[in-house]
């Protein structure tokens, strides 16, 4: 995992996610997944670029079952936005780099 992106479980994520100063971007992955894989390198270019603005985390699906299910992640990559413990944004699906940005920048303002 890139030096910008952390991994959270089902142990901490209240405490990293949802208790944190800045807005979280979670990418909920998965080893075996193939457009998770694509998406990554994405996801880590945009936690160096909003790095101080941008909280950029990674969960394992596999592996934290509870909080997917917690958050009704029902197909990976999902990536969601969250701004003071809620959700204000959702992307399903592996996007390039521009149009993640895109969809993801109205709730990073």
């Amino acid at each position: 995992m890139a030096g910008n992106v952390s991994e959270v479980t089902d142990n901490n994520f209240q405490a990293e996610v949802l208790e944190a100063d800045l807005p979280v971007l979670v990418d909920f992955w998965a080893p075996w997944c193939g457009p998770c894989r694509m998406v990554s390198p994405v996801v880590e270019e945009i936690a160096a670029d909003k790095q101080g603005k941008l909280k950029v985390s990674k969960l394992n699906t596999d592996e934290n079952q509870q909080t997917a299910i917690r958050y009704n992640v029902m197909s990976i990559p999902t990536l969601i936005v969250f701004k003071n413990g809620q959700e204000i944004k959702r992307v399903v699906g592996a996007y390039p780099k521009k149009r993640l940005e895109a969809e993801l920048e109205p709730a990073l303002a």
